[in-house]
């Protein structure tokens, strides 16, 4: 058994960590007129994801931990919405949508 010393040791962190990566990249390809809507919004909930589960693992009560890891849950279906609107609004092709969802 592994023993986690800190966030990083998280495997929910680091799952976090690579839709971060992904998502800069494929918003990148989003069109310029979207950089300070829907590309803006999608990078920062994604962000959101891996800095509430960081913070969660800094809290000390399991109460705090869960509170964060609550919101890091909501940020991912906020997440899952916005990519269906990039889908839906060809932002994003059906290959790139489906490597989200796995």
């Amino acid at each position: 058994m592994t023993t986690i010393k800190n966030f990083k040791d998280l495997i929910a962190w680091q799952e976090a960590h690579k839709l971060v990566l992904m998502t800069y990249l494929i918003t990148k390809k989003f069109p310029d007129d979207e950089k300070y809507a829907l590309t803006n919004q999608i990078r920062r909930c994604v962000v959101s994801v891996s800095s509430n589960i960081a913070e969660g693992f800094g809290r000390n009560s399991a109460l705090e931990k869960s509170h964060f890891y609550s919101i890091a849950r909501g940020s991912i279906l906020e997440l899952e919405n916005q990519l269906l609107i990039a889908r839906d609004l060809s932002y994003l092709k059906n290959e790139s949508y489906d490597k989200f969802e796995s």
